[in-house]
């Protein structure tokens, strides 16, 4: 296997572990002699160097210098790592048995100093060469065993003590085998297991990004960790600078609505409203945090959902449905609404009908007039999808549409105030504007006082190029409760009404490129469209 668990060839390059392994291991080595020489120089009564002080201290120092040495090798990687571990461990026999034969044999205890050499030797090899180590080492001992027993014939009594060293010599090298096969199976596990989780990573980091929602892992200070494509578009489309960045300096509202998260445990009740890039109006957003690893104050998840998109496929399905029921009301409603309509016209011209016929003949006639004009709403939302945009002066228009109106409506031009702070265009279907004002202003009328300037229009320019019209009144206001429900489809408070109106004229700004949104608080009623300016919208 390449770079990873053992080393199977000797022609394979070691990894950084192993040379890594050697550098501490030198360490040790280092300290050995340093050690040595410091407990003789404190105490000279002791074993060390006994027989032939001189001699240890020339092994120690030159065991000392060869240690030294050996770091410039291991930074160098030069020779290569059996070498140099094979002359480390040739050089810790050769002086350790020198400082053994000039302390007094087998009897001075330093040939335990080889067994943790052998040990960490094997160790590091991963087991190979162990076997050549554990053999030099007893060779070593048994011929300074054997150079004393010549030298000193009472010595051969330690023939014993040296052959049962030689004896752990080989015991640890078995038992560091032992180890290292555990430690080359352990590595190869992590490793495996290394590989796992970073694919396993992978996979969720593509999953993260691909996801509908918007992803934001944030830390216990508040620095994003890590954040998906669409978190960024939905949070404002601009990209993380490289420093740290937290997450109230890149979305303070988003940021708010966390820490009273973390303050109260509470989900979030209402919608963040965040500026959309490139476009007009806000958009509803809702947030939904998740603490990681279990409830303390610390990493947290942040889901981001568009609701704006959720309502949108919403209103589809609403008009797909509304689609087909149009089909079904052209064809099987109106042809018989005509009928009766034109049957109750002819029985009103009768002069056989008395008070009380004509007065539910009356009710006939207003009932077939509502229904037919809920047909006619009904089928006017087909047309959103045919829009033909175009330029359409503000100025000029809103003073056209409030003579119109008021016309129509048969009430005096000073009800209608329009008020356009300057030279304003938008880019909108004429016709789809018309609707839009005429139901806005309609409801107006319906809810308003009716005097001078009980409707008000004001035009004014936007943030992101775009301009707002503003339709407000001088009636009660709208109770909280309606609110919510005020663009739903066949919702109305009026026994007149068809509860399309304010729907359709969503549906119509939508399909323009803009919004309608109702202002809640106190009166006057409030409702905003806002539309692409002019030159925004041509260079779009």
């Amino acid at each position: 296997m390449s770079g990873a668990g053992v080393i199977e060839n000797p022609g394979l390059a070691y990894r950084d572990d192993f040379w890594r392994s050697l550098y501490y291991f030198n360490v040790y080595r280092c300290l050995v002699p340093v050690a040595m020489i410091a407990i003789w120089l404190l105490d000279r009564q002791m074993l060390f160097g006994r027989s032939q002080p001189q001699l240890f201290l020339w092994a120690m120092g030159l065991y000392a210098v060869f240690s030294a040495v050996a770091f410039l090798g291991i930074a160098a990687r030069k020779p290569d790592f059996e070498t140099q571990l094979t002359a480390h461990a040739l050089a810790d026999a050769l002086f350790i048995v020198l400082a053994m034969h000039a302390s007094g044999g087998i009897s001075s205890g330093l040939g335990l100093l080889l067994l943790a050499s052998q040990a960490g030797a094997a160790l590091i090899s991963r087991g190979r060469m162990m076997l050549f180590y554990a053999a030099v080492g007893s060779l070593a001992v048994l011929g300074e065993q054997a150079w004393s027993a010549l030298r000193h014939p009472d010595g051969s009594a330690q023939f014993v003590q040296a052959g049962l060293l030689s004896i752990c010599y080989f015991a640890t090298a078995f038992l560091a085998r032992s180890l290292a096969g555990y430690a080359v199976a352990s590595a190869r596990l992590a490793e495996q297991r290394g590989v796992d989780l970073a694919n396993l990573a992978e996979v969720n980091k593509l999953i993260i990004q691909d996801m509908q929602d918007g992803v934001v892992v944030v830390d216990e200070r508040g620095i994003i960790r890590q954040i998906n494509r669409r978190a960024i578009d939905l949070l404002g489309g601009r990209g993380l600078p490289e420093r740290q960045t937290t997450l109230a300096e890149y979305s303070p509202p988003v940021a708010d609505a966390h820490a009273r998260w973390q303050r109260d445990r509470l989900p979030m009740a209402k919608p963040l409203r965040l500026p959309q890039p490139a476009k007009p109006g806000l958009r509803q957003v809702g947030l939904r945090t998740v603490p990681v690893g279990g409830g303390a104050i610390g990493r947290s998840v942040l889901f981001l959902e568009d609701l704006s998109r959720i309502q949108a496929e919403a209103q589809q399905l609403k008009l797909a449905a509304l689609g087909r029921l149009t089909a079904n009301i052209a064809h099987e409603i109106r042809n018989p609404l005509s009928a009766i309509s034109h049957a109750t016209e002819l029985l009103q011209e009768t002069e056989a009908a008395n008070v009380v016929d004509a007065r539910l003949l009356q009710i006939i006639h207003d009932n077939t007039r509502r229904i037919d004009g809920m047909v006619q709403e009904v089928l006017k939302l087909n047309r959103r999808d045919r829009v033909n945009r175009e330029v359409v002066d503000l100025n000029s228009y809103l003073d056209t549409f409030a003579i119109e109106f008021c016309n129509n409506e048969h009430v005096d031009r000073s009800v209608l105030a329009v008020d356009v702070e300057e030279a304003l265009g938008v880019q909108f279907d004429r016709s789809h504007l018309n609707q839009v004002m005429w139901n806005l202003c309609r409801n107006a009328l319906r809810h308003g006082s009716q005097s001078t300037g009980s409707i008000r229009i004001a035009a004014r320019r936007g943030a992101s190029a775009s301009v707002s019209i503003d339709v407000l009144d001088d009636g009660p206001g709208i109770p909280p409760a309606v609110q919510a429900q005020l663009f739903e489809p066949f919702y109305t408070t009026a026994s007149s009404g068809t509860g399309l109106g304010l729907y359709l004229a969503r549906e119509l700004a939508d399909a323009n490129g803009g919004t309608l949104e109702f202002a809640a608080g106190p009166p006057p009623t409030r409702f905003t469209l806002q539309c692409q300016a002019a030159a925004e919208a041509n260079r779009a």
